[in-house]
């Protein structure tokens, strides 16, 4: 029970304050640049302290970010806009739908108002997330290029 006792501070030897306080100064030296009382710690010492890098170098070699720049879109949050049938009707969208010739359930996207909710750009192209006011539908994604800006409510549907 005595080897174990002493066991530990035999294999372990202790430093001595001073020792401590030393490395820890040369320590705090070398993560940070030079400061007043900490080189004057390490050059009582007898230890020597690095040169300061001059800042021209350090912005340098430091890399530069690099600023993602916002797209720019074609309309904004909360306008108000009409479907253009023509350029719908000859679209990828409208014949993705599977809907037969002059399938009347859609009028309301060229007639009534459409409040564009969100706007982002995918690999096809710009594109408006529509909901439609006053109608029970959930909203969907139109490319930019068919929808028609309003600059005033029509309120003779209503």
């Amino acid at each position: 029970m005595e080897a174990l006792a002493s066991a530990p501070r035999a294999l372990f030897a202790r430093a001595s304050p001073a020792a401590l306080l030393v490395a820890t100064a040369a320590a705090a030296a070398a993560r940070r640049p030079c400061a007043a009382p900490v080189c004057r710690a390490s050059a009582a010492a007898g230890e020597e302290t690095p040169p300061a890098a001059p800042k021209a170098a350090d912005a340098a070699a430091a890399p530069k970010k690099i600023l993602k720049k916002k797209p720019v879109y074609s309309m904004k949050k909360g306008q108000i806009v009409r479907v253009d049938k023509e350029k719908y009707l000859n679209s990828i969208n409208y014949l993705s739908v599977g809907h037969p010739p002059f399938y009347k359930g859609l009028d309301y996207i060229y007639e009534d108002r459409g409040e564009v909710l969100d706007i982002r750009n995918f690999e096809t192209g710009e594109y408006a997330l529509i909901a439609w006011v006053g109608i029970p539908t959930p909203p969907a994604w139109l490319p930019t290029y068919m929808l028609i800006k309003s600059d005033k409510l029509d309120y003779e549907r209503i």
